[in-house]
């Protein structure tokens, strides 16, 4: 069976529905976009840059943010400076642990050529670790990659699984990597979308389900060998990106933010010590003037009606993350180390085991 995402697959979760594309860019204005780096010589490169951009090309914009730390063994520049102001101010761009610096760099290079009147910038540039599939000292991502992922951000469908930042990561002892999901919820105050992306390269095999049904342990390391070659007392990272568009202030968005810690213990990410588990929100239903010469108005969703869009983010994150393994392709890499893919078929023979007995819907 070809890759395919999880819904192509029958099987549905969740409550509320998915947006037009079931991916982050159903936000409105919301871009990604992703520069992937394979090739064997001069030195074995399996990585790249996913971009998030959160205003339709605009590289410079003020969105309210927050973000929530689960567990901190990783890097995301700029996030002292969103929860001090409570903007996002910059694209959002994720890559691999060594080269979150020169991701970050290059962000702030574009930024102050593209205004020469801004007096700084403090981009947000996340990591996870692809070292296991990727030479990763060589540092094969740098502005020329950053700028390729600027170019190819749309607000279309996204490519998943081994792409952009996601090229080289393992997800549960799988080839994990991308993935995104959305979810359409309804409030007192009307209808909004939350959507998900995430780069996930996380988890023990173990500990993996889909809508609660036990699927790594029915696909263990016996039947699809462990992507590190053995099982790990400890496995990765996760980085996510929450938007949305609605009403919500800085603080009301690190609550969105922390509900990304409902999806990946669903999926079975516990945040382990040696993991980088970091996610960051957003809202575009207020646009947030910068000097402006008197008060500003925005507006909020009462905080009684923000539980939809909680179980939204939750939703959509457990979805993208399943989406990132069921998009992910079997991988060969640095020292001809193999990263084995989630083999379809038998994902959706447990799911339809399981499903007579209250487990997930499977068509």
């Amino acid at each position: 069976m070809g890759r395919a995402r999880l819904r192509d697959l029958g099987i549905v979760l969740g409550h509320w529905p998915p947006g037009p594309r079931n991916a982050l860019t159903d936000v409105p204005g919301v871009l990604v976009g992703h520069a992937t780096v394979v090739r064997d010589a001069p030195r074995v490169a399996r990585t790249g840059v996913t971009v998030i951009v959160p205003r339709g090309g605009a590289l410079a914009s003020r969105w309210f943010a927050g973000f929530e730390s689960f567990n901190g063994n990783g890097e995301v520049t700029g996030l002292l400076w969103v929860a001090e102001s409570g903007l996002l101010t910059t694209p959002i761009a994720i890559t691999n642990t060594q080269d979150v610096g020169t991701v970050r760099d290059a962000l702030s290079a574009l930024l102050l050529e593209a205004d020469p009147a801004a007096r700084f910038v403090l981009p947000v540039a996340a990591e996870t670790y692809d070292g296991w599939l990727s030479d990763m000292r060589a540092r094969h991502v740098g502005r020329a990659e950053v700028e390729a992922a600027l170019r190819a951000a749309t607000d279309g469908p996204v490519a998943e699984g081994n792409v952009g930042g996601g090229t080289g990561m393992i997800c549960h002892e799988f080839k994990g990597g991308i993935g995104t999901a959305s979810r359409r919820v309804t409030t007192r105050s009307g209808a909004y979308t939350v959507g998900a992306l995430v780069q996930a390269n996380y988890g023990h095999r173990r500990l993996l389900r889909v809508d609660g049904v036990p699927v790594g342990r029915e696909i263990d390391d016996a039947r699809v060998p462990s992507a590190w070659g053995a099982p790990r007392h400890e496995a990765g990272s996760i980085i996510a990106v929450l938007a949305t568009d609605a009403p919500l202030l800085p603080g009301q968005c690190a609550r969105l933010a922390r509900r990304a810690t409902v999806g990946l213990a669903r999926v079975g990410g516990v945040g382990h010590d040696g993991s980088g588990d970091v996610f960051v929100a957003f809202a575009t239903g207020n646009e947030v003037p910068g000097d402006a010469p008197g008060p500003a108005t925005v507006r909020m969703l009462p905080n009684a009606q923000l539980d939809p869009l909680f179980e939204g983010a939750a939703e959509a994150v457990e979805e993208a993350i399943v989406n990132a393994l069921t998009a992910a392709e079997t991988a060969t890499g640095f020292q001809g180390r193999v990263a084995y893919a989630l083999p379809l078929d038998a994902l959706r023979a447990v799911m339809a085991r399981y499903a007579p007995r209250g487990g997930s819907s499977v068509d």
